[in-house]
């Protein structure tokens, strides 16, 4: 891992790491969430789907919101279909996956 991907995966990410997947082939990546205000590390094999990564991240960012009334983006480009490998939706080593509401909310 070079000193880039490693700086780019502490950038106000939570102590830890979610780990799905470990071994030669994993990468390691963000996933932030908007409505938390923080973001993870995920290392995962790049096979993973955008859907399990988006479940592991909302467990730790927020557990009690419901995965269907999220989004992720990469690179600003909603991600439509989640069933998707990372890799086949053009994530990286040190990605950032961002969650945030499908939806906007009024502002009270």
């Amino acid at each position: 891992m070079s000193v880039s991907m490693l700086f780019a995966n502490t950038l106000r990410a939570q102590p830890g790491t979610i780990v799905l997947a470990d071994g030669s082939d994993a990468i390691t990546l963000r996933a932030q969430a908007a409505e938390a205000w923080d973001a993870v590390r995920v290392m995962c094999r790049p096979s993973a789907t955008v859907a399990e990564v988006k479940r592991a991240a909302m467990a730790v960012l927020l557990p009690d919101a419901a995965a269907d009334d999220y989004c992720v983006k990469l690179r600003g480009v909603l991600i439509d279909n989640e069933q998707l490998s990372l890799t086949q939706a053009g994530a990286k080593a040190a990605s950032t996956l961002f969650i945030s509401a499908r939806r906007r909310r009024p502002i009270l």
